[in-house]
């Protein structure tokens, strides 16, 4: 038996990120580019059981590092949760643009968004530094 590779820009999600963002998405008051960018992610992405999830996907609470196209040296995130973002930490908020293109993708995906102001920014992930499901924590 083969097993065919997954492209590198595929999303994956675990069931666990995938429903606690729909509640997210439920009880939140969301601009519409907030809700279009979590519509997209939910709809392209693949969704598999928590423990399934390959140790080099992006999901919540995961640290990483990522180089941005017009970025002189990488930087590292914390992708979270909304009422944890504190940019001057490096904790980016999943209803951020740039925290809603980093979730499911792979280390060596590319991340694409618009900043605020309507900008295209364009990161490739360099590293995963931390991954809840790949450190057995399948519940936070």
């Amino acid at each position: 038996m083969s097993v065919t590779p997954r492209p590198v820009d595929e999303r994956i999600l675990s069931e666990l990120d995938h429903a606690r963002i729909l509640g997210l998405m439920r009880r939140t008051p969301l601009s519409e580019a907030q809700k279009h960018a979590l519509d997209a992610l939910l709809d392209a992405a693949d969704i598999v059981p928590v423990r399934d999830i390959p140790p080099d996907v992006v999901t919540m609470n995961s640290r990483l590092r990522l180089q941005g196209e017009a970025d002189p040296e990488p930087r590292q995130i914390t992708l979270c949760y909304p009422e944890d973002a504190n940019a001057e930490a490096g904790l980016v908020s999943l209803l951020s643009p740039m925290g809603a293109s980093v979730l499911g993708h792979r280390v060596g995906g590319e991340a694409e968004w618009l900043t605020p102001t309507g900008a295209p920014r364009t990161a490739r992930i360099l590293a995963l530094d931390f991954q809840p499901e790949a450190a057995g924590q399948y519940t936070t």
